[in-house]
């Protein structure tokens, strides 16, 4: 089998398809709650603990000299990471949950019995019938 047909059977596999879509639409999902922890949630944590934005956060390890920038350790971007982490981790859980529950719904609904076949039947007759000859 030729390298062109084992990555085309691969590429169409549906598997790998699906894997595609997942990582397109988790990065546009990893966007929306980006922007709405920096957008929404963030300003009035702030406002909240005096006014503070997490991302201008830092602690100066060597002051500016000349044309050389100052090095700083900016824990506010890390601080700001965790937080849209911690929001994402809670949506992705609550969002698994409510999945896995209408799963359960359709696993605790009964099937509807199925009406037996009509070679079931003429078994079901002829095991009666032996069982009234003896």
């Amino acid at each position: 089998m030729s390298m062109l047909q084992e990555f085309k059977e691969f590429a169409v596999k549906g598997n790998a398809i699906d894997m595609a879509v997942g990582i397109i639409i988790g990065a546009a999902f990893g966007k929306i709650i980006s922007s709405l922890v920096a957008d929404v949630f963030m300003p009035p944590i702030g406002v909240l603990i005096g006014g503070v934005d997490f991302t201008k956060l830092a602690f100066p390890l060597k002051e500016a000299a000349g044309n050389a920038p100052a090095v700083t350790l900016n824990y506010g971007n890390f601080i700001q990471a965790l937080v849209d982490f911690t929001i994402i981790a809670f949506v992705i859980f609550m969002a698994v949950k409510f999945i896995n529950s209408l799963k359960k719904k359709e696993a605790a609904a009964p099937a509807a019995p199925t009406e037996p076949s009509r070679e079931e039947l003429l078994l079901t007759e002829i095991r009666d019938l032996l069982k009234e000859r003896k």
